[in-house]
């Protein structure tokens, strides 16, 4: 029996939720992110805002020179993270079957449930007016046999839409598509895979396999495979974490000094908050930090026993730091990840996090 696995997506997730706070924004474009002065950059944009060209990621001085009537938002991330707890409490009253990927999209394996509610697409249609009534929030869902298909579908019908691909077609469905829309592919891959003469997903689901093998290894086999409309991945409820981090970036570039030292501290003092969130230590400290050219790099130290404390991490991370910096390099970006993750027990960590 095929399976059903849905992609749910809420739409312009931290704008939407602003634009719900707010009813004066309704119908306005809305961008939310840091102070351009900062250095900002876009964590979500409204419909209205995307018509312009802007889009996440994007630095906020651009977005606001693409959309000068655009309404500027800082971020609540509480109260997204209160909202999200809400779609996904209505997701596992559906399956207990759900992996989140954010705090704005899981995926659900409903095999099990889909005909008690009359098949997918009737059982994605409820999902989407209990999100709109509970939260006030519109959700794109895509439905097919496997992750691959539900995602891209999503995609396809956003805003507030619904696709579903039946069983059999995936194929297809995909066919038509740019290689781009495929999990994995990236802008390297895209401009590898066309320089083979492949642009579409049929392209590559047609295309010889050796040569996907010698271009791109055993990748080239998982693109080919997704591309024939196969994914046999399950839907996960728990991912393993593998690392807690936090970063900044800076008003003005800075030399190493009171002022970055006291910034070390308390990106450092963040991490061990979240560490101990989790009940976790961290072996390994890693140092990111951004040149003021862009150029990025880290390092790391490895420990006897696993550490949790601001003050621990300050010393691992101030060591890298000292080992690093020279007379006259300027930073943008400070950043202390925590890897090789240990719970008190000293079992692996197992947890989801965005």
């Amino acid at each position: 029996m095929p399976r059903t696995i849905l992609h749910a997506d809420l739409d312009a997730f931290y704008a939407s939720v602003e634009q719900l706070d707010n009813p004066a924004l309704r119908g306005k474009p809305v961008v939310v992110g840091g102070p351009p002065e900062a250095r900002g950059v876009v964590a979500a944009a409204s419909y209205e805002a995307r018509r312009f060209g802007v889009h996440s990621a994007m630095p906020m001085s651009r977005a606001l020179r693409l959309c000068p009537e655009a309404v500027r938002v800082s971020p609540r991330f509480d109260r997204y993270g209160e909202v999200s707890r809400r779609v996904m409490a209505i997701f596992h009253d559906i399956t207990p079957l759900v992996e989140p990927l954010s705090l704005d999209e899981a995926f659900l394996d409903a095999s099990k449930q889909a005909a008690a509610h009359g098949g997918p697409e009737a059982l994605a249609n409820k999902i989407k007016r209990r999100v709109k009534k509970e939260t006030g929030l519109t959700v794109s869902i895509g439905a097919g046999t496997n992750k691959t298909v539900a995602k891209i579908a999503s995609e396809k019908g956003k805003p507030d839409g619904l696709v579903v691909v039946p069983p059999g077609e995936e194929a297809s469905f995909l066919a038509p598509l740019p290689v781009r829309s495929l999990w994995g592919v990236g802008p390297r891959a895209e401009e590898a895979l066309a320089r083979m003469g492949i642009r579409t997903i049929g392209d590559l689901a047609g295309a010889d396999a050796a040569a996907l093998t010698a271009a791109f290894g055993v990748r080239g086999e998982w693109f080919q495979h997704m591309a024939s409309g196969k994914d046999d991945r399950p839907v996960e409820t728990e991912h393993e974490r593998k690392s807690v981090g936090a970063e900044t970036t800076f008003p003005r570039d800075l030399e190493d000094g009171p002022e970055l030292r006291r910034v070390l501290a308390g990106v450092a003092a963040d991490v061990s908050r979240r560490l101990r969130d989790h009940d976790a230590t961290a072996r390994t400290v890693v140092l990111k930090l951004r040149y003021a050219n862009f150029r990025t790099i880290t390092r790391q130290t490895s420990l006897a026993e696993g550490i949790d404390g601001a003050e621990e991490l300050v010393a691992a991370a101030g060591a890298l730091l000292d080992k690093t910096a020279r007379p006259g390099d300027r930073f943008r970006l400070l950043g202390i990840h925590g890897t090789k993750l240990e719970t008190q027990g000293r079992a692996q960590l197992g947890l989801w996090e965005r």
